[in-house]
């Protein structure tokens, strides 16, 4: 439970005005002291993630955010730090300490309703409640607690369970395991050079490699140079590869065989992948001078030829041959402004949940601008989009239209 990556971790927000006790219900909540709780006013200046267990669903991520009433010099840039978390927020704790919502918290009420993330609202210091009271548990009545004497915290705990438990049902979604049979070989390809990690394989491979395992599927992993031997000794129901060694795997393994690449998987899993796919069409249409936004989910030290910042933008000036403008983010830095880009291009999003990834996509669509991933941009590049994507059947379709523009 504690090695679950973030990304996999339902992720629960805690939101409201500053002092109404967001910190300390987390603590109670939790019973450990995980949030800093003090009088003074805005103690929580920026997002706190915690990861951690909530009995009986299991391993989760808890974020406590600044008060959405934050007066202090930084705090309208708290209050949009907030705010922002809703981008990647699963299931949203609105804390109350009066029954009537204030402008702040309406505000934010109308935000999570639009975006449709789960939601409960927890009227805080009721220390004149009594355990056992008979309350309402429906989500748009506040539901009370008193985390300093610990009063129905428990209840609340449970009622999170349950909601995550019907969230759980809802994205329980295979990454690779439906698209190999049962007892069949699936080939991983991974390079084993400067950028890879010492000792470990990167999390999209690891997450592969243990879907195919719940599927009861065989992998073999290999490097590269391995691969010829690999396939003359098995004949694989698909071949999984990192995107920047795509032309090399597509001209050794044979045409029968499917064919894909990890930031292809991670996309139909986080649920972008027919959009990204339609995202493709904007290469050929870039123009000398398009600035183009790389967005990786992760922050790590980048190589002398890492695939985000240098082959990627080098393969494109090439392919196009354009004289096109690059910028960068990483993390949770993606920006709200995205007008000055005519491309998104997000890597695999291996460190991001499903929600962050939709809600970058749907931000750039809002704006116009057209949004792919590392993969399927190589893959467009080489000429092999429709073959990477075959077994895919909900894409396929787009992706030969791509192939022979």
């Amino acid at each position: 439970m504690n090695d679950t990556p973030k990304s996999e971790r339902p992720h629960i927000a805690f939101f409201g005005r500053t002092n109404v006790g967001k910190s300390s219900l987390v603590n109670a909540l939790t019973g450990q002291d995980l949030a800093l709780v003090s009088d003074v006013r805005g103690t929580t200046t920026d997002p706190v993630e915690k990861a951690m267990e909530i009995l009986p669903f299991g391993p989760v991520l808890l974020i406590d955010t600044p008060g959405l009433d934050d007066t202090t010099s930084l705090g309208a840039q708290r209050v949009l730090r907030a705010h922002r978390v809703l981008g990647h927020t699963d299931l949203a704790i609105l804390v109350l300490e009066r029954s009537e919502l204030s402008a702040e918290e309406a505000e934010l009420l109308k935000s999570i309703r639009k975006a449709e993330i789960p939601y409960r609202l927890v009227l805080n210091k009721c220390d004149e409640v009594q355990e056992g009271e008979d309350i309402p548990t429906d989500p748009d009545t506040p539901f009370p607690v008193s985390a300093k004497k610990g009063t129905h915290i428990a209840r609340l705990r449970e009622l999170i369970a349950k909601d995550l438990v019907a969230r759980q049902g809802e994205s329980d979604r295979p990454l690779i395991r439906d698209l190999v049979p049962r007892g069949s070989v699936c080939i991983l390809v991974i390079p084993i050079d400067s950028a890879a990690p010492k000792g470990r394989l990167i999390l999209p491979q690891q997450q592969v490699l243990r879907d195919l395992l719940e599927g009861h599927a065989q992998a073999l992993c290999v490097a590269p140079e391995e691969l010829s031997a690999a396939l003359t000794a098995h004949t694989p129901a698909l071949v999984v590869c990192d995107s920047q060694i795509f032309s090399f795997v597509a001209e050794t393994v044979p045409e029968d065989i499917p064919l894909t690449s990890f930031s292809i998987l991670m996309a139909r899993y986080k649920g972008t992948l027919k959009n990204q796919l339609e995202g493709v069409a904007a290469i050929r249409n870039l123009t000398d001078n398009d600035c183009i936004l790389m967005a990786e989910g992760c922050t790590h030290h980048r190589q002398c030829d890492d695939i985000g910042t240098v082959k990627i933008p080098r393969w494109l000036k090439a392919h196009t041959g354009k004289n096109l403008r690059f910028e960068t983010c990483s993390g949770k830095s993606f920006p709200l402004d995205l007008t000055d880009f005519a491309l998104v291009i997000l890597c695999g999003g291996c460190m991001l949940n499903a929600r962050e990834m939709q809600y970058r996509l749907q931000l750039a669509r809002s704006q116009g601008v057209p949004v792919t991933n590392y993969g399927l941009c190589i893959a467009s590049m080489k000429g092999i989009l429709a073959r990477s994507t075959a077994m895919l059947k909900e894409a396929n379709i787009v992706a030969q239209r791509e192939d022979h523009a």
